[in-house]
């Protein structure tokens, strides 16, 4: 070894390569520091090859009492843990300590290598190895310099906060090799003292040296268990004041042979007392635990036998309402029968009835023929054209099925040429027991009523049951909807011009005087569309006057026999039988939502509901009309749910509320269809008259009116110049001296002949 200054510590030296057994040290007690880690394992066998003449190995463990303790998966504070807990959770980790030491003890005794144990505690592990080479005057140390894991080749000084701590403070005259992961990683050496310079240093340094009773004063398990370590301690000491520390006299051998026995027998009886602690803790443990076990179990099944008695009532209580209802369902089932069978009863009733209302209708016409009175129907008939049945035969080819252009379970709708113009002549089917009130029902309203919005009525065949009407090239907007034959798509501002125009005819018919007129089977079939897509309706052979004598005596036949589509069918007249203005409301209220998404009549009023709510009606409108303007769209689909509203007081008045929204629409609608119209012909054909030309729009005039500036302008653009608050005039600035309007019947009708030259 190296020589040094007394006082000082001397460097580390840099490992040796050489780890070959150390020769000298015959007598000297060897002190390895082990843990529980595996890689203790590897320091001691090193120890072991390193000091194979060493007189025994004395294996230290320093216990550190933990500051936070397991607890449920989780860790907690000792403070917060009771002393009892405490003292059980220290007292287990003492015997996993002592059973890891009796391990490399036995580990020891197979390479027949005398061994004991000491286990000390102390809060810093690095304060309590210094404090035990200086206790126990220890010459010769052996301790881990870190983690396997850390270990490299380069590795030169230990890495471990208390290696470092041990090789800086430990008492200078002590040897100390760092080992890491089985390998030399450095060694402090001593520094060589005189007896006097030892005592010196060891009474400056200031280190309190434990003593015999100190060690006794650890846990009362470590002093029963280590009552031998303590007393084979503690003599040494008591030579190293009087003798070389390596000189041994016979008389201690005979002492040391006896304590030897004495090692082994408290050694093996504190084997046994351990292992029999264990097992009576491992038995507590598993009563403990089978304790809880049983409580848990318990628990459970009151638990389960409290749900399964709530579950039985239930049953019993649900057991005895399904006896009431079915019970309830039964007696409802044989009144249903009992309801049938007087609603069958009474339907024939009605039927017998309405026949013989029938052949009393006609037998009084016959009557009164014979007496050369008239009729109402024939007293309507005398303000339209009435035709021969041979004429209507010959119209429509004998009536073939190709001149076939609609069908109902009325009758049938035949395309034909009277009297040099093209006609309907709609076919009453004469196997219905209707046909003949239908047919006076249609001639009477028609023949009363006059409206641009109504079909026009040309005549009748009385022989035949046959209505003839004016022609709709376009045929019905349910066709048109559904761009049959592959017609163009109706655009949205042509649909604001049709629903405008139903909602007219309407009103006109609500409030016709001196009695209203309910339609009562509005649907999209019976709205026709002339040459200029106007929308017309047509379809009155169902449609009632409301007179006081109707309201008084039809209640229940409106009631057993609803007339019209279901989809259009106001669910109120359904239930209540009472037919009024308001069951159009609902039909027309369909129809607005039909024209916003071109979609049937089924589930329509549920999904446009559903798109309002969720604020995507744009969704679910027809992209074939084109782009609806998002305030027209939201303002039409509002007004068709209000329309179909289940309550009638609900709905809105047609006069006063709806065509409120749809007057503005349809002017906007009808100057852009205009527009669009006349700017097509007018790119088509160049040659366009100037004078044709209207001011404002720049297109081709369809109904022009001089205005007071001598100008003559298109109707719709100079009305709505005027109602926008102008006053003066749109081509000399001027203001006008009035604001009245005249028609240019002459120019009007040299457009109509250039447009019908043209082709257009």
């Amino acid at each position: 070894m190296a020589s040094a200054t007394a006082g000082s510590s001397s460097p580390p030296t840099p490992p040796r390569a050489d780890d070959s057994p150390e020769p000298s040290l015959p007598s000297e007690k060897v002190y390895v520091a082990v843990g529980r880690e595996a890689e203790s394992r590897a320091t001691l066998l090193w120890a072991l090859h390193k000091f194979a003449g060493a007189a025994s190995f004395v294996l230290l463990h320093v216990y550190s009492p933990p500051k936070l303790l397991p607890f449920m998966g989780a860790r907690i504070p000792a403070a917060q843990v009771g002393e009892q807990e405490l003292a059980s959770y220290k007292k287990m980790e003492l015997q996993r300590v002592n059973h890891s030491l009796d391990q490399y003890i036995h580990l020891c005794a197979q390479g027949k290598i005398h061994a004991e144990k000491l286990v000390v505690e102390s809060d810093d592990v690095g304060q309590g190895l210094v404090e035990l080479i200086s206790e126990h005057h220890v010459t010769a140390f052996v301790m881990g310099a870190a983690a396997d894991m850390h270990y490299t080749k380069k590795m030169k000084t230990p890495k471990s906060r208390k290696a470092r701590f041990v090789e800086q403070q430990a008492d200078p005259l002590c040897k100390i090799w760092f080992i890491c992961k089985g390998t030399l990683v450095c060694r402090r050496k001593a520094i060589q003292l005189s007896h006097e310079e030892m005592q010196e240093c060891r009474q400056s340094s200031g280190v309190t040296h434990y003593s015999v009773e100190k060690s006794a004063s650890l846990s009362e398990m470590w002093c029963v268990a280590n009552t031998w370590l303590c007393n084979s301690i503690g003599e040494p000491q008591i030579e190293r004041t009087s003798s070389d520390p390596f000189d041994i006299s016979g008389k201690n051998n005979v002492v040391l042979s006896d304590t030897e026995s004495a090692r082994k027998e408290a050694y093996e009886e504190k084997c046994r007392r351990e292992k029999a602690e264990r097992e009576l803790f491992e038995a507590l443990q598993k009563a403990q635990a089978s304790e809880n076990s049983y409580f848990r179990e318990m628990k459970q099944k009151n638990e389960l036998e409290e749900k399964l008695t709530t579950i039985m009532e239930e049953i019993e209580s649900l057991t005895v309402r399904t006896d009431e209802l079915c019970a309830k369902l039964q007696g409802e089932r044989e009144q249903r029968v009992v309801l049938e069978k007087r609603g069958a009863h009474s339907d024939r009733i009605i039927k017998d009835l309405m026949l013989q209302r029938d052949k009393a209708l006609r037998e009084t016409e016959a009557l009164r023929s014979r007496k050369g009175e008239s009729t109402p129907t024939e007293e309507r008939m005398m303000h339209i054209t009435e035709f021969s049945y041979s004429e209507i035969k010959e119209a429509t080819n004998n009536f073939d099925h190709s001149m076939k252009i609609g069908e109902s379970v009325y009758g049938s709708v035949y395309k034909g040429f009277l009297r040099h113009t093209n006609v309907a002549i709609k076919k009453l089917n004469p196997e219905t027991t209707q046909t003949q009130s239908q047919f006076s029902q249609e001639v009477e309203i028609l023949s009363r009523v006059r409206h641009p919005n109504l079909v026009t009525l040309v005549g009748a065949c009385k022989d035949a049951q046959a209505l003839v009407y004016e022609y709709m090239p376009n045929g019905s907007l349910d066709d048109r909807l559904a761009c049959k034959d592959n017609s163009k798509p109706l655009s949205w501002q042509l649909r604001t011009r049709i629903a405008s125009n139903i909602c007219s005819a309407l009103i006109f018919l609500h409030s016709n005087k001196p009695h209203s007129i309910v339609h009562s089977d509005l649907k999209a079939s019976n709205i026709l569309l002339d040459g200029n897509n106007v929308a017309k309706l047509s379809g009155f052979g169902v449609s009632q006057i409301l007179t006081d004598q109707f309201k008084a005596t039809t209640t229940l036949y409106r009631y057993t026999h609803p007339k019209g589509s279901f989809v259009y069918i106001d669910p109120e007249y359904l239930i209540s039988g009472d037919l009024t203005p308001l069951s159009d409301v609902y039909s027309f209220g369909i129809i607005l939502l039909r024209l916003l998404t071109g979609r049937s009549g089924f589930g329509l009023l549920k999904e446009v509901q559903q798109a309002m709510d969720k604020g995507c009606l744009q969704a679910i409108l027809d992209s074939s009309a084109g782009e609806w303007p998002p305030m027209y769209a939201e303002q039409l689909a509002e007004l068709g749910l209000r329309c179909c509203n289940i309550r009638r007081k609900n709905r809105p008045d047609l006069q006063t509320e709806v065509w409120t929204v749809l007057e503005p629409m349809f002017k906007s609608a009808s100057v852009m269809i205009y527009s669009l119209s006349f700017k097509s012909v007018s790119e088509d054909l160049g040659g366009v008259p100037s004078y044709f030309i209207c001011p404002i729009l720049q297109d081709v005039m369809r109904d022009p009116l001089i205005a007071a500036d001598g100008f003559t302008y298109e109707a719709e653009a100079i009305r709505e110049w005027l109602d926008s608050g102008h006053r003066t005039s749109p081509m000399t600035n001027l203001e006008l001296p009035h604001r009245d309007l005249l028609p240019n019947h002459a120019l009007r009708s040299a457009i109509q002949e250039w447009l019908q030259t043209n082709g257009i």
